[in-house]
């Protein structure tokens, strides 16, 4: 077997969630229909939600259910924006942190080109942390035209941990609504959407031991977002289609089993994030790492995550050797695998672009152990010194 390094792109589905998923596949019903089958259908939704509310610090009224993460992050960008320019046509800026997942970011470019917005890009450190005060400077500007302000709780290439709590009381001084993409966060981070003072946040199955293709806008109960879909009116008029009874109930079962388990969950890889990046750190290649790194942090960087950089090699060349070598890993995002270029993260973090051609992001899970960190460390070496190798080659040809 090889040793899987890539729990930031889907991780082990639950034992407990395959029998919840198997269990409720062999029980025909449609939730929105009025008889009997029908309503115990939407029995197991409700409770599902329920059980998903309780476990994130909301009411069940706010939760809304999606096909994953995307859906969710799109229905809060563009619903908002949308709503909120129908309301006002003067609210037609976002504000939106540089390190986003492309599931924003593309939505936003979108808006842009498309429908008439604008966007403020709000800057990161070197660490990738956004500072509130910039966010108060951005709405300042132009404090009545901000249709919404967007920054993610924790990054899903270099693991920062954002202060989302000092965001949101910053956007809410303006009236002005705050979305959040927690998928990275929940299992990892406490996370409790009525503390966080966010508006919208949301969140995917996969990530945390659920199935795939279901995920959750939290959305508090006073925002008004225009649906991306329309039919049947499902979920609160937001997200009209069929809801996946089975996917539903399991990932119910995987969000409170993955906050049950927080604290024991949380120290588990960041005792194995740690040897990671010290081992990594220590084999004498000049390898760096991004975003904060103090050990035994679990606060501002995900403890899961260990983003590294390798010098005068390319992050594509290292994954396909490690690969070989049967370590499973990534340069980023899984959305953007098999693009030729640095990543935006790393950019804006101020990396340059030769130094961010070098990325691995490797991240751990549930199931990741000692011999997975060790077989990392082990196949490493080799794998570094023959893409600096071709790197050298191939810097040759070019002259």
């Amino acid at each position: 077997m090889p040793a899987y390094l890539d729990h930031a792109a889907t991780t082990d589905v639950l034992p407990a969630v395959v029998e919840r998923v198997a269990d409720q596949m062999r029980v025909l019903g449609n939730a929105s229909s009025l008889h009997t089958t029908g309503r115990a259908a939407r029995r197991v939704v409700e409770e599902s939600r329920e059980q998903v509310a309780a476990a994130l610090g909301a009411r069940p009224s706010e939760v809304v259910f999606t096909s994953g993460g995307t859906e969710a992050d799109n229905l809060a960008v563009a619903g908002t924006f949308r709503q909120r320019r129908s309301d006002d046509p003067a609210r037609t800026r976002l504000l939106v942190s540089t390190v986003e997942h492309h599931a924003v970011l593309d939505c936003v470019e979108h808006l842009v080109a498309r429908e008439g917005a604008s966007v403020t890009w709000l800057e990161v450190d070197r660490d990738g942390r956004l500072d509130p005060q910039t966010v108060r400077a951005a709405i300042e500007q132009r404090p009545d035209d901000v249709a919404l302000v967007s920054a993610m709780w924790a990054n899903n290439e270099v693991g920062t941990v954002q202060p989302v709590e000092q965001i949101a009381a910053v956007a809410r001084e303006y009236d002005v609504p705050f979305h959040t993409d927690a998928v990275q966060a929940i299992g990892q981070v406490p996370v409790d959407f009525a503390a966080s003072g966010a508006d919208l946040l949301a969140l995917t199955g996969h990530k945390l031991g659920g199935p795939l293709g279901v995920g959750v806008l939290l959305a508090r109960r006073d925002v008004r977002v225009e649906p991306l879909t329309f039919g049947g009116g499902q979920e609160r008029q937001m997200r009209s289609g069929t809801l996946d009874t089975p996917a539903i109930a399991g990932l119910a079962v995987a969000v409170d089993h993955a906050v049950t388990h927080l604290d024991e969950h949380s120290a588990h890889l960041a005792s194995l994030r740690d040897k990671l990046i010290h081992g990594a750190v220590g084999a004498g290649f000049g390898i760096t790492v991004s975003g904060p790194h103090e050990v035994g942090d679990v606060r501002h960087r995900l403890p899961g995550n260990a983003h590294l950089r390798v010098p005068d090699c390319e992050g594509d060349s290292l994954l396909y050797l490690l690969d070989a070598a049967g370590v499973e890993c990534s340069t980023g995002s899984a959305c953007q695998a098999g693009v030729p270029q640095p990543s935006h993260v790393l950019l804006a973090m101020g990396v340059s672009e030769d130094d961010a051609r070098g990325a691995l992001r490797l991240s751990l899970g549930r199931t990741s152990t000692d011999a997975d960190v060790e077989a990392f460390l082990q196949a490493l070496p080799a794998a570094v010194e023959r893409a600096q190798r071709a790197h050298r080659a191939g810097r040759g040809a070019d002259r």
